[in-house]
């Protein structure tokens, strides 16, 4: 039997608590703006905001009371093996020549991981209320950024710190909405999720980030079991009726622009062959990847399946592909590709597809950050 724990029984209440505290207190700020919360401990400069102060709401801890991964440390994949379930969602990022993975369930409790990789300074979060997971390149300008959690939310989604100038980032969007980068925008980087046993196959000398974090958290646990079927939590923000509110969909970005591809079109298609900015794109499913916001154990959670974005382009073709089995075929060359994109067998063998960014949130998140971007289907 799973064992299951509805959120809000013991999470909702502990975060009402200090969303009481953290909300008590208002302040004044230097050009007698109105701080609609208690500013004490930052240095963020609360003048500059693309966005209204009062949508930024407590989400219950205090600034880094999620602790960011600072330092991350590594292990082999069989060495994770021993404790990542099969079907547990895990990030993938390559760089270098490394390619490392980002569990999903250390990501749940920390929410942040400032890493580099092959030289690259990045940064992957996940968001578990709204789904998102996310890599940026962590420099703006001629400056490395840290990241950390400022304990609030705004749509119900995680608002991220720069610990150089403490202005606060909207995970989502990887953009800055208060403080000395307002405005500015983060690099989105490709980071798909897969199954564990996916990576474990198609990576198995990849890099793993390990349980060994300095904190003492019940990885493998998670702590928003019954979340996939509730409400968003402390969703204040507009509701786009296009689609369910906790549907998963793929968002697929080129530069500013993007196209969202409701999840249960995909599973059901298998394979989609579309354009996004003018950029044809295919997108591959995969079942056999759990919900980590299910069960109490994520390794237990419901199916909800996994996808990988790629261009379309190859050289001076554009192919056109379709779901063979467990593999992909495109109809151009016979090429027969696996779901990271490369080409096994045919006129195209050894040659990989190039990613394009990628993630699957609830629509509720995506709807309310960017209700003008167009559906698939729609």
């Amino acid at each position: 039997m799973k064992s299951r724990i509805r959120f809000g029984s013991f999470l909702i209440v502990g975060f009402a608590m200090l969303l009481a505290c953290g909300e008590a207190e208002s302040q004044e700020g230097t050009s007698d703006i109105r701080v609609p919360f208690d500013t004490r401990g930052w240095a963020t400069d609360f003048t500059k905001h693309s966005v209204s102060l009062d949508e930024i709401i407590s989400g219950g801890p205090p600034k880094d009371g999620i602790p960011p991964i600072d330092n991350p440390r590594f292990t082999s994949v069989a060495e994770a093996d021993r404790w990542i379930g099969d079907r547990e969602p895990i990030i993938v990022f390559e760089h270098g020549g490394i390619v490392r993975g980002y569990p999903w369930q250390i990501l749940i409790w920390h929410e942040i991981v400032n890493d580099e990789v092959g030289g690259m300074p990045v940064t992957v979060t996940y968001c578990p209320l709204c789904n998102t997971a996310i890599a940026f390149d962590r420099r703006v300008g001629g400056r490395t950024l840290d990241f950390g959690t400022t304990g609030r939310l705004r749509h119900s989604d995680l608002v991220m710190y720069d610990r150089q100038t403490e202005s606060w980032w909207q995970q989502a969007i990887g953009e800055a909405i208060v403080g000395e980068y307002m405005g500015t925008q983060l690099t989105f980087l490709a980071a798909p999720t897969l199954s564990w046993r996916d990576f474990k196959a198609a990576y198995p000398r990849a890099e793993v980030l390990s349980r060994d974090t300095g904190n003492r958290r019940d990885y493998g646990r998670s702590p928003y079991a019954g979340y996939d079927t509730a409400r968003p939590f402390l969703f204040r923000g507009p509701i786009d009726g296009r689609l369910p509110m906790m549907e998963r969909v793929v968002v697929v970005k080129v530069e500013a622009d993007a196209v969202v591809y409701p999840m249960k079109m995909l599973a059901k298609e298998k394979v989609i062959n579309h354009a996004v900015s003018d950029r044809p794109v295919v997108l591959f499913y995969i079942k056999g990847t759990a919900s980590a916001v299910d069960d109490s154990r994520i390794s237990e959670g419901r199916e909800v399946g996994s996808a990988t974005v790629y261009s379309r382009s190859v050289g001076d073709r554009t192919l056109t592909f379709r779901r063979d089995g467990d593999s992909f075929v495109d109809e151009e060359t016979g090429t027969r590709w696996n779901l990271r994109g490369m080409a096994m067998s045919g006129p195209l063998e050894g040659r990989r597809l190039e990613e394009v960014v990628s993630y699957i949130p609830f629509w509720f998140a995506w709807g309310a950050f960017r209700p003008d971007d167009p559906i698939y289907g729609q």
